[in-house]
């Protein structure tokens, strides 16, 4: 335990099991997971910058989607699997604070990357005709500049509160470093950092989900008013991205009430698998999602990587 007296160099991650001999499976397991997410999310990144024919609004959302999927991995697996494998579950409180930054802004990226692309197929739906004058490929790269930035900035402020306080204690409850657990850490006054906290989740989860929630609306009212056929198309269109946002929806909900709710009746394992799923499922989702159900990329990939390894 640190006194607040001295600066704090050191967090533990003090929600690692002792499995003994079984870290080594659990590594084994956690790097196979890491190498996955890093083959298939770099592969169709490159497959859309190098192919012509995918240098499109939908596919550029689709690209930023990719390299926020690697950006928050990378956030995660390298300082995970290190951890697993020591005895000591230490992290220095730098490489802590830039943890927490990169897996807070990987979150707001992902949501706001998502509002982004509801509001592209809101404009493809509801205005085809109109669609191409008003979302091209100059409006794409400013919307998702603006999605990076946005979040960027939005948790500067958010680990700038965090960083000038005293800390009375260093272990955290988590296998990875989490601003709201660290807060707590503090024997100095948070008052600023918890009403930032709370307007961070209003810009975290409501400004993405107006657009969202717009977008779908105004899709739904046109299937429900169009054709057969128009419908299909549209639910097409629209269900890898629903399935994308409600399952990272779920995952960040987990993680929440993780770590802000007393959860000591939940098994120690399954609430340790639920604290990782958004940052873990979601970057191997999207790629199958995206990937593997839009027919112009899947078939894109396989004569990409078919035609180099012949």
């Amino acid at each position: 335990m640190n006194s607040s007296s001295s600066p704090l160099t050191y967090f533990i991650l003090g929600a690692f099991l002792d499995v003994g001999k079984l870290r080594y499976f659990f590594f084994l397991v956690t790097a196979i997971l890491y190498l996955l997410i890093l083959l298939v999310n770099t592969s169709l990144t490159v497959v859309i910058c190098v192919n012509r024919s995918l240098h499109e609004p939908m596919y550029m959302f689709l690209c930023s989607l990719f390299v926020n999927e690697l950006y928050g991995s990378t956030g995660l697996f390298p300082l995970l699997l290190v951890q697993i494998l020591s005895d000591v579950h230490t992290v220095s409180a730098p490489l802590c604070f830039l943890q927490i930054f990169c897996i807070y802004t990987y979150g707001s990226i992902e949501f706001m990357n998502l509002a982004v692309m509801s509001y592209d197929r809101y404009l493809a739906i509801c205005f085809p005709l109109r669609y191409r004058a008003q979302m091209t490929l100059t409006s794409a790269a400013v919307l998702i500049f603006l999605v990076w930035f946005y979040s960027s900035v939005k948790f500067i402020i958010t680990l700038s509160l965090t960083v000038r306080l005293s800390f009375c204690g260093n272990v955290i409850n988590s296998l990875y470093c989490q601003n709201y657990l660290v807060v707590k850490l503090a024997c100095s006054d948070t008052q600023v950092n918890n009403i930032y906290g709370i307007f961070g989740i209003f810009l975290s989860t409501v400004v993405p989900l107006l657009p969202i929630l717009f977008s779908y609306m105004r899709i739904l009212q046109v299937c429900f008013a169009g054709s057969r056929q128009t419908r299909q198309k549209a639910i097409g269109i629209c269900m890898p991205h629903l399935v994308s946002l409600l399952n990272f929806s779920f995952g960040s909900c987990f993680e929440t009430l993780g770590s802000r709710f007393d959860m000591s009746n939940v098994p120690a394992v399954l609430k340790r698998f639920l604290s990782l799923y958004f940052l873990i499922i979601q970057p191997l989702l999207n790629p199958v999602l995206y990937g593997l159900q839009m027919s112009k990329i899947r078939r894109i990939y396989r004569h990409f990587f078919c035609s180099k390894i012949m």
